[in-house]
């Protein structure tokens, strides 16, 4: 964990209500993806935590949705804003131990983490594949950035405006070895019950602080209580209690 002073490059409209942003800034304290920040946003008491999509040795990419007050004060910040962060938060996926065909499942705006994996997936080797869940095809983001990677992209919309008619759980690869998902709790919920092949689930949850001292996020998992903020976001598939 480190405290760095991040400058807004750049706050893209994707859709309705999701944004880009690239902050430019210290990211030596990121190493692996799945890991978020902690934003201090003015006038607001507890810092947010962004999932990192994408770093490089300049600065990071984040996406969020707008869901409440201080993502909407985060939407409204122009190129030039400074932002306090605590940067290379949590625990993230262990792409040593994903295997050489990975199933990377994302669920709206948890689609977001999933890109930094397959980038680093496939810097490692391996030839991953997304699964990308979205309400309608308007929602949609972010499912050509996948692509262009090389990478073989499923889209799923829920109403069946585009791709799969369906939910992520009905557009699975008929062939992967290791599943690594982000999303809403009940979509993590169903992928532990239609697959057994092991992987890395990254959760969503209310933080206090971000980095474990309130204990605010701690879970119940087969290894004993867990905090979402320090021993996750990223979690054995396995460990994890529904």
């Amino acid at each position: 964990m480190k405290e760095v002073i991040y400058t807004v490059a750049e706050n893209t409209l994707l859709t309705a209500d999701v944004y880009r942003m690239r902050l430019t800034g210290d990211t030596s304290a990121i190493t692996a993806p799945g890991q978020f920040l902690e934003l201090r946003l003015p006038g607001f008491f507890l810092r947010r935590p962004l999932s990192i999509c994408d770093w490089d040795e300049s600065g990071v990419t984040l996406l969020y949705k707008v869901v409440g007050g201080g993502t909407d004060w985060l939407r409204r910040c122009a190129a030039g804003q400074q932002l306090n962060a605590l940067s290379g938060l949590g625990n993230g996926f262990d792409t040593a131990a994903c295997g050489s065909a990975t199933a990377l499942v994302g669920g709206g705006i948890g689609i977001a983490p999933l890109y930094g994996l397959a980038r680093r997936l496939l810097a490692a080797g391996k030839t991953p594949v997304a699964v990308l869940g979205y309400n309608t095809a308007a929602e949609m983001f972010w499912h050509e950035e996948f692509r262009a990677l090389g990478i073989n992209v499923t889209v799923a919309t829920a109403d069946g405006s585009c791709g799969v008619h369906g939910f992520v759980t009905d557009a699975l690869p008929e062939t992967y070895d290791t599943l690594c998902a982000c999303g809403p709790t009940p979509m993590l919920k169903a992928l532990s019950g239609v697959t057994d092949r092991p992987g890395f689930f990254s959760l969503e949850a209310r933080m206090g602080c971000g980095f474990g001292a309130c204990m605010g996020c701690t879970i119940e998992t087969t290894e004993g209580p867990q905090r979402v903020c320090r021993e996750g976001p990223v979690f054995r598939k396995e460990a994890l209690i529904w």
